[in-house]
């Protein structure tokens, strides 16, 4: 019997996601320019709030949020490549850089209130060589950064195992930060979109941890 439930439309999409980026890279005579790292933020709550605040409110809040969270983005070198309603998603050349601008935007948002929400960033992070289309990337990894985001879930910040190796555990720690494999609930869904081989990580600052 086959499957046709939405658990293999996701793996169907991601097959033809890879498909799709090599037919890409022959046609155009290119392959993906280097690593980089891709972000992908979101509020947590946000569209339940936003349905009881109403437009204005809404459209208020995002601006606040974008002035707080994106001004670090760029500082440390990232190209903003899509406004997603809430959330954002970043392109940086540098794993380390990507994270320290994710933290810094995280805190800058902490003080933030709005019509009774506090705003709290889940955030996920992947280095990969996605294939760059005019000011757009497109590919498997971007796919991957974006299931992080989603493994996220009230407020953390997961990064793959593939941005924890660029950056390493002696640079983590300069920056004030630890890593901690994500473990998946029991009653979880299974990853999806995601290599079943891939480690995956959730960071803290060194002082959040118990």
């Amino acid at each position: 019997m086959i499957d046709t439930g939405p658990g293999a439309s996701r793996e169907v999409s991601l097959a033809a996601l890879q498909v799709l980026q090599v037919v890409l890279e022959k046609a155009w005579g290119t392959q993906a320019d280097g690593e980089v790292t891709i972000v992908f933020t979101d509020l947590v709550g946000f569209s339940s709030w936003s349905l009881r605040a109403g437009d204005g409110a809404t459209l208020s809040l995002l601006r606040e949020v974008a002035a707080m969270v994106e001004p670090p983005m760029i500082e440390r070198g990232g190209q903003v490549v899509k406004r997603l309603g809430d959330g954002l998603m970043v392109v940086f050349d540098h794993p380390d850089r990507a994270v320290e601008a994710v933290f810094e935007a995280r805190a800058a948002l902490a003080n933030l209130e709005h019509d009774g929400y506090r705003p709290c960033m889940r955030v996920g992070v992947h280095t990969g060589a996605p294939q760059p289309i005019g000011a757009d990337w497109f590919g498997v990894d971007v796919n991957v950064a974006a299931r992080m985001m989603e493994l996220g879930g009230k407020g953390n910040v997961v990064i793959s195992g593939d941005t924890h190796d660029a950056i390493g555990d002696q640079r983590l720690e300069e920056l004030g930060l630890t890593a901690r494999r994500y473990r998946r609930g029991l009653l979880a869904a299974p990853q999806r979109g995601v290599p079943e081989d891939l480690p995956v990580y959730v960071l803290r600052p060194v002082s959040a941890e118990p």
